[in-house]
Parts: C-alpha cells; sequence; structure tokens
C-alpha cells in the first residue's frame, strides 16, 4: 500500500489529533503517502442543544464511519470517549494509542480553585457526566449547555458567557493551551468519561494489509483500561447520553476501574470500584456496572434517557 487516507473531523482538535497519528504511522512507514479526508458530521452542524438531546456523541463518528464502509477512506481517528459501544458491521477499533491526560479540568476566568467559585457561578459544560459529579460536589453552582469545538468554548469563557468551563485536559494539552488551565480535577472531584484521553484507529474488519500497517501503534496496556470502561458502559446501556462516568488505571499489575452514574442536578451519585487481572478486563467492567446496578443505576438510567 502506497497511500492511506484518514477520515477525521475538521474540527481543530480533530485535525490536531489525526495529524499526531499520520506523524506516527510515518514513524513506521517513510514511504506511506497519508492524506487527511477532513468532514463534518451532524455533531458539529448541530450546537443548539446537548448531546443527550440531539443524539450523543455518536454523532461526531457516523460520517466518518460511512466514509470507511464505502471505501472513501481507509481508516478513522477518533477520540475513543466519542465512540458508541459497539461499531458498524465489518468495522472494527484495534488500536487505542497511548493515553493522554485522561482528566478533566477547570478553566475559569477568576476563581483559583473549584471550591473557590463563588456562590450561584455559572459553570459550562456539554456533559451530563460532569454536571452530575460537580453538582453534587457544589449544588449552589448554575451550569449550562456548552457546545462548540475548543477555541469556541474558551472564547465564550473569555467573552463573560460564563464564570468556568470544564474541559478534558487531553485536548487542551493538543492544542497547546495547557496554560489556561486553572485546575485539574482528581478523580474524587471528577471521574472522567470512558476513553477520554486516548485516541482510536477504527477500520474495516477484513482489510488485512492496513491492520498490519497500524499495528505499531497499538498501546497495549491503555487499550486494556479502555477495554475494561467500555465494558462497563455497554453494560449500563452503551450510549454516550447519559452522566455514566468509567476509569481505569494500574495499580501494582492490576486494574482498578472507578464507575459512577448519577442524577444530572447531582442528588444521587451512584459509586463502585474494582480491581482485577488485566486479562479480565472486559469482566471487570461487567462486574462494576453490576454493582452500579444493584444500587439502583437502572431507575436512574430509565429516569433519564
Amino acid at each position: 500500500m502506497k497511500e492511506l487516507i484518514v477520515a477525521t473531523r475538521e474540527s481543530p482538535l480533530a485535525l490536531k489529533q489525526a495529524n499526531i497519528i499520520k506523524e506516527a504511522l510515518q514513524a513506521h512507514h517513510a514511504d506511506l503517502n497519508i492524506t487527511l479526508l477532513g468532514m463534518t458530521t451532524k455533531g458539529d452542524r448541530e450546537l443548539s442543544g446537548s448531546l443527550a438531546k440531539t443524539g450523543g456523541k455518536g454523532l461526531f463518528v457516523k460520517e466518518l464511519e460511512q466514509a470507511l464502509l464505502e471505501k472513501r477512506a481507509d481508516i478513522a481517528v477518533h477520540s475513543m470517549k466519542d465512540l458508541p459501544a459497539e461499531q458498524p458491521a465489518g468495522l472494527c477499533v484495534p488500536i487505542v494509542c497511548e493515553r493522554e491526560d485522561p482528566r478533566d479540568v477547570l478553566v475559569a476566568s477568576t476563581a483559583v480553585s473549584f471550591d473557590a467559585l463563588p456562590t450561584g457561578a455559572r459553570v459550562g459544560t456539554s456533559s451530563l457526566r460532569r454536571e452530575c459529579q460537580l453538582r453534587h460536589l457544589r449544588a449552589d453552582l448554575n451550569t449550562d449547555i456548552l457546545r462548540g469545538n475548543v477555541n469556541t468554548r474558551l472564547s465564550k469563557l473569555d467573552n463573560g458567557e460564563f464564570d468556568a468551563i470544564i474541559l478534558a485536559a487531553a485536548g487542551l494539552h493538543r492544542l497547546g493551551f495547557a496554560s489556561r488551565i486553572t485546575e485539574y480535577l482528581l478523580p474524587e472531584q471528577s471521574v472522567p468519561a470512558v476513553g477520554q484521553g486516548a485516541l482510536g484507529i477504527e477500520c474495516r474488519r477484513d482489510d488485512e494489509e492496513v491492520l498490519s500497517l497500524i499495528k505499531p501503534l497499538l498501546h497495549m496496556p491503555t487499550y486494556t483500561c479502555v477495554q475494561a470502561e467500555r465494558a462497563m458502559n455497554a453494560k449500563l446501556g452503551g450510549n454516550c447520553t447519559v452522566p455514566v462516568a468509567g476509569f481505569a488505571s494500574w495499580e501494582d499489575g492490576k486494574l482498578l476501574l472507578r464507575g459512577r452514574v448519577g442524577m444530572p442536578d447531582g442528588s444521587v451519585l451512584l459509586h463502585s470500584e474494582a480491581q482485577g487481572l488485566p486479562e479480565n478486563a472486559i469482566q471487570l467492567g461487567e462486574q462494576v456496572a453490576e454493582d452500579l446496578f444493584k444500587q439502583g443505576a437502572a431507575d436512574i438510567l430509565a429516569r433519564i434517557e
């Protein structure tokens, strides 16, 4: 293969992430001509409401997956947190690359920390997951929908529309905006989204040549963590429109998986965590999901969907 076509969204962050993958592939295949196929997805166009109300984060991947199925592209680069629990028939995500910082961060106009936000502060986020956790800590906060790419979100903060916004550390790092971060939130404050900080490569399941080309980019420790997180999410319902958090990390050679489900207003926040061997990542995810179900997660999710 002399040419590889990479499907990507056209936001600044998505293009940056696609170029990270492009450079990594070229480091292994110097003679490979790699072209980016930029696309605008439904999720990029519909910015008026929350992701939950507009159909979830699957809106950010469908057009890219269609390009793969129609063979207009050979691979697609995704943020793993944007991927629904299951891929269309014929597609797979065999590669998860080494994770960037997975944490949520506070970017504030004047406050020096989350705890220092004034009573009634207006905090912007598009995520029910973040909203339920932050309002559980601070019921006095006013959360509001914040959509758009990273640059747009920062502009809304700078224009005074919000007192603070919550973003993913990984996106700010990749775009060179780390200096804008006011505070990194601990998992105890805000458990990250399933797959947050990790890039995945999707391709056609039967394309052996492409599968061989992208194989060197697999980071098995990250892949295993994301596997546990996604198994938990799939067991809980498998969509991105509900306030579910899941994050796996390595502790003494084992996986530690934390899971949370909550009401958006913060009135209820269920917690579960479990530790297991990496070869049992999927079972670990399902175990945490089952424990959350025992605590009442099904009732919460049914009320929100």
